[in-house]
């Protein structure tokens, strides 16, 4: 008799693997690795200054406050460094293909920068202290880890909703289980928006329609068996280039794109169409120029 208990191990494994791909906003510090540093360093040296952590002490030459001072902003110049020598790689060029695993990543690599910053400067700041040893290479290391990790997680935590609700059940859903019939999993869709502070995701799955309103694109998306409708500052052409990578999402008409996927009706002829989708009532056009393609794809992906 099949058991699910006893590949329960195997299940959880690839629900890990699924979680750490789920799509997730780069860390403010990476992003922005000139203020992100700034901002370590301003941390660091607010905290060493006012717990004295580690057994921290002052050089010879400088008092404690200029000395941790010194530790911190030149620290910060080392892990700018790391960040932009992260960056020259491939796998974390781009931000817009960000992932929790990428995301930790990251703050372990800037974490370990920290450390090893910290114990190298030691060597400058105090000569006549014997630091050429593990023992005060691992101290460095802890101290930068427990200190650093403070403002770096603080900015993956403040992006936590995208580790709720529907990115969670979307990945236990894509996951195979034992027995059960394969599902290809979704990548979540990060739209930007004109506005700095203001985006938008979603899955292809729940995604209807888009409309374009003057200087704003209007997302209509179905999200737990309800249509909410979501508004972008944008234009519906860099919305379009946003999207292309998914080929049922069509734009059909100057004003709309649409999720082939949730077409359900189809009126008139080659000169135009009238659709109508799955989950509302609302009558979308679909352009002359664009009949041909639609009917191509439509036929791809409703067969």
């Amino acid at each position: 008799m099949y058991s699910f208990t006893e590949h329960k191990p195997h299940y959880m494994t690839g629900l890990i693997n699924k979680w750490l791909k789920i799509r997730y906003p780069q860390n403010f510090i990476i992003k922005n690795p000139l203020t992100g540093t700034f901002l370590i360093a301003l941390f660091v040296f607010g905290f060493a200054v006012l717990y004295k952590p580690f057994n921290a002490h002052a050089a010879k030459a400088l008092n404690f406050g200029a000395t941790m001072a010194v530790y911190s902003f030149l620290s910060g110049f080392f892990i700018f460094l790391s960040i932009r020598l992260l960056k020259t790689f491939r796998y974390f060029s781009d931000s817009t293909d960000w992932n929790i695993f990428k995301e930790l990543l990251s703050v372990f690599i800037v974490l370990l920068a920290l450390g090893i910053a910290i114990y190298l400067l030691g060597f400058i700041i105090e000569p006549s202290a014997y630091r050429l040893n593990i023992s005060t290479l691992l101290n460095s290391l802890k101290g930068a880890f427990l200190t650093g990790i403070i403002p770096l997680f603080f900015f993956t935590a403040t992006n936590y909703r995208y580790l709720l609700s529907d990115n969670i059940n979307q990945t236990e859903d894509s996951v195979v289980r034992p027995g059960s019939k394969s599902q290809p999993p979704e990548d979540l869709i990060q739209i930007s928006s004109q506005l700095k502070k203001e985006e938008l995701s979603f899955y292809p799955s729940q995604f209807l329609y888009a409309e374009s309103d003057g200087n704003y694109v209007v997302f209509y998306l179905n999200i737990n068996n309800q249509v909410k409708k979501e508004i972008i500052r944008n234009s519906i052409n860099n919305i379009e280039q946003q999207l292309s990578g998914i080929p049922y999402i069509l734009r059909i008409h100057r004003a709309f794109i649409v999720n082939l996927k949730k077409v359900r009706s189809r009126q008139g002829n080659t000169l135009g169409y009238l659709i109508k989708l799955t989950e509302s009532e609302f009558k979308i056009p679909v352009s002359r120029k664009n009949t041909k393609v639609f009917n191509n794809l439509l036929a791809l992906y409703h067969n």
